[in-house]
Parts: C-alpha cells; structure tokens; sequence
C-alpha cells in the first residue's frame, strides 16, 4: 500500500488548497538537497503535491477505496525515470564522454527549451501588469491581460512535457529539482493571477506578483549555474 498523499504532506483531507500549497513549501525548504534533505523525500513530496494541488486528480484519488492507485502510479513513473538515470550513470562510469553527452542532451531538450518558454512568460507580465493598471475595469484591458494568462497556461502545459520527457541526469539532479520548484512557482503565480481576474481581489494579484518576482531570481540562479557547468 502506498503512503497516503496527506501525510507526506502533513496535511488532512479537509485542508484547503492554500493550506496545502503553504505545507508544501514549507517541506521543500526542509528537505531539498541543497539543505542536506534526502532526494527520494522531496520526490516523494513533489509527487504528493501534484496530484493534490490539481482538483479533479485529488476528487479521483479522495474517491478512491485506498486512496493508493493514483499516487503510486505517479511514484512508480518518477522511480521508472530515476532508475533509468540511475542505471545509465553506472553503465558509464569511468567514461566521461557519454556521461557528459547525457548531460549535454538533457540541457539542450530539457533545460534550454523550458528557460526559453519561462521567459516568455515572464518577460511580458510587467507590461501587462502596466497596461491592466491603468484601469483594471476597463474590458478590453483586461481582455489583452487574461489572453497573456491563457498563453502562459499553454506554455507551462509545453514545459510540463518537455520537462517528463527525458530523466534528470544523476550529474545535474539538484539543479533539475531546483527547475522543477520554479517551474511549480511560475504555476502557482498564473493560477493566482486568474483567480484576480475572477474577482479583483487584490491579494491574489499581490501574490501572484510576488510568486514570478521569486521565480525570476530562481531562473537566474539556475542560469547562473548553467554557465558554472559550462554547458554550452
């Protein structure tokens, strides 16, 4: 039996979506590897909040008899992907060439295609940002401002593709994982900023602001880090 998403999350059933969200966070901090946290933990965290931070995953999974299915499938997937990686760094150790060209792949169809599709959404949002202040009310403003969010949402559903395609090489997984938890920000971001757009609540604009303020300097340390590895 599976372990029960709430619990990895140190969560019930009943808690809101903020509620989680804050929870999560709160775990990525502690366990992340760059603080000394073990990967399979933060795996196993990341996995529990994608399933729990979607509605209709987290309705099939409450639904569910055990509660197991869903997650264990999301498990097994990220373990398959891991395993891979796993089995490839020891299949090649002692030969640099191929250990570095894994590496040299996974940045030219993971890394560069998702820094590329997170600029376009984060370039535009101060202009955007500019033209709805001017009169939030204003229709055709806020128009032009939902359409930037409906493009950003297609650009985060591309790079939630591009980033499951290919495993994190064993070499670079911190930095994958450190992709990984902007890539959920930018998310968050979006999703705050929709819910703004639903109801003018202020605070869901603030945060959303904040959220892809955050994300950007993340896209920068991870571009700082890149250029560290010298991949080119």
């Amino acid at each position: 039996m599976g372990k029960n998403l709430y619990k990895i999350l140190g969560v019930n059933s009943k808690s809101t979506l903020d509620e989680i969200k804050s929870a999560y966070r709160d775990l990525v901090k502690k366990h992340h590897p760059d603080a000394g946290g073990d990967d399979e933990v933060i795996l196993s965290i990341n996995a529990a909040w994608e399933i729990l931070r979607d509605p209709q995953k987290r309705k099939t999974y409450d639904q569910s008899i055990n509660g197991d299915d869903l997650f264990t499938n999301e498990i097994q997937s990220r373990d398959l992907r891991n395993a891979r990686a796993s089995s490839i760094a020891k299949a090649t150790q002692g030969m640099a060439s191929a250990n570095q060209q894994e590496v040299i792949q996974w940045f030219s169809k993971v890394f560069i295609p998702i820094d590329r599709l997170l600029g376009e959404i984060m370039n535009p949002f101060p202009k955007q940002l500019r033209c709805l202040s001017a009169d939030p009310y204003d229709d055709s403003l806020m128009k032009v401002f939902c359409s930037y969010l409906e493009e950003s949402q297609k650009r985060l559903k591309k790079i939630d593709f591009i980033y499951r395609s290919i495993p994190i090489p064993k070499f670079v997984q911190s930095l994958g994982l450190n992709l990984y938890q902007c890539l959920s920000q930018v998310e968050d971001a979006i999703n705050e900023l929709e819910r703004y757009t639903m109801g003018y609540v202020d605070s869901y604009l603030n945060d959303g602001r904040e959220m892809l303020r955050e994300a950007k300097q993340k896209r920068k340390q991870l571009q700082a880090e890149k250029r560290r590895l010298k991949i080119s």
